[in-house]
């Protein structure tokens, strides 16, 4: 039997990704929502990145939007898979940092989800002069994406030696 100290040696990874991007994404969202109205913005790197204050009340590209009971739902149940995946691969050093970034991404969506009743968004890249641009986002998007990145890249690892 491990020792709850020992557990959290083992997963020492996961609490220092996951924290750190918890705080960043919370820190810059209050920044946002202090200085920038809502569907305003401010232009960073012209014609291609733009600080925006947008709302999002769906997930990812606003699908399931105003689906809030249900996106509240799903994360609790990615929660619950993130932390039975973290004893699991206690010591995988590269999942628990993937179980890191998913779980302070995680989080972060959902405490706005929650308190707020949408994500707040601000980051947002294209090319203005022909009007594309990419959906805004925000820290804890960024969060989740690289978690799922490695976990993937994790996968694939694990099916090419098993291949062999």
């Amino acid at each position: 039997m491990i020792s709850p100290i020992q557990y959290l040696k083992k997963i020492l990874p996961l609490v220092i990704v996951a924290v750190p991007a918890l705080l960043l994404d919370i820190i810059t969202k209050w920044f946002v929502r202090m200085h920038i109205p809502e569907g305003r913005g401010y232009s960073i790197i012209p014609g291609f990145f733009n600080l925006r204050h947008d709302r999002n009340t769906g997930a990812a590209f606003g699908i399931f939007s105003d689906q809030r009971t249900l996106l509240i739902i799903i994360t609790i149940a990615a929660l619950i898979f993130i932390f039975i995946y973290s004893f699991r691969f206690q010591n995988s050093r590269w999942m628990q940092t993937s179980l890191g970034f998913l779980l302070g991404g995680a989080v972060g969506n959902f405490i706005d989800r929650v308190y707020l009743g949408s994500v707040v968004d601000f980051l947002q890249f294209g090319i203005e002069s022909k009007n594309l641009f990419w959906p805004t986002f925000n820290v804890a998007d960024v969060s989740v994406c690289i978690g799922a990145g490695m976990l993937i890249v994790y996968l694939f690892r694990i099916q090419h030696r098993n291949v062999n």
